[in-house]
């Protein structure tokens, strides 16, 4: 398995080069005029393209990942909410450990029923201490991983937590504060958790505007994804190129 992105995501940190990466939910995908999305992707350069979301009932991936392939040259990321949602189209998948819950089928035992597949997929595999965060409702994600987020103005938690995570071998940190977030999670908790470990950082969930996208950057996120929002107000596209091209 290559490690490609993997290292990619990595030089990009090291020279202070930010990135963003829409996410795509197949339940929320009109494939009529899917297009238009993907174009303005393409468009806007967005860097990587995130499929998947907790609760996928139109199962409509692979061919949701068959057009974006088809249309646009950008990787395309599995973004999992369990070990059903492995699609070998994509470029490469988000091994989301969920580090800040204690359920175990999320922190290694879907990744246990889901390995031999993914060691012959050809997917190159993203190893991710995965964070939930209060945004202050309940979100899909931690109803169905049945776990409690890391309070908002928790940071030293969310710092320690991050840090066991890279300890323990995992090579991207992900702070989520879920689709739809009614808060975006804090830049004090970004910049906590970007002085304590090493490793990329990308932070999602609540990213509605170009400032909250700003915000999140200066405090120290290297991928901002933004899913929610463009679904809302597709003009967001431009204005998230924008600030994520400032840093370059």
């Amino acid at each position: 398995m290559t490690q490609n992105l993997l290292n990619n995501l990595y030089e990009r940190k090291a020279q202070g080069q930010k990135s963003f990466a829409v996410l795509i939910d197949p339940d929320k995908v009109n494939l009529d005029n899917f297009s238009n999305l993907l174009n303005l992707c393409t468009e806007y350069g967005a860097d990587y393209i995130f499929v998947g979301g907790s609760l996928i009932t139109n199962y409509v991936i692979s061919e949701v990942i068959a057009q974006i392939k088809r249309e646009t040259n950008i990787p395309v990321i599995l973004f999992p909410g369990n070990s059903l949602h492995i699609d070998v189209q994509a470029d490469a998948i988000l091994l989301l450990s969920l580090i800040s819950g204690r359920n175990p089928e999320f922190l290694i035992g879907q990744h246990v029923i889901s390995a031999p597949l993914l060691r012959k997929s050809g997917l190159e595999i993203l190893p991710t201490g995965y964070m939930l965060i209060d945004s202050g409702k309940p979100t899909t994600v931690s109803y169905i991983s049945n776990t409690t987020p890391i309070p908002h103005d928790k940071a030293g938690i969310a710092a320690c937590t991050a840090m066991a995570g890279e300890m323990l071998g995992l090579k991207l940190t992900y702070l989520d504060a879920g689709s739809g977030a009614m808060n975006p999670v804090s830049p004090e908790m970004i910049a906590a958790v970007r002085q304590s470990v090493d490793t990329p950082i990308i932070v999602g969930g609540g990213i509605n505007t170009a400032k909250k996208a700003k915000n999140a950057l200066s405090a120290g996120a290297d991928v901002i994804v933004v899913g929610n929002g463009i679904e809302q107000n597709i003009d967001l596209l431009k204005e998230i190129a924008i600030s994520v091209n400032s840093y370059q």
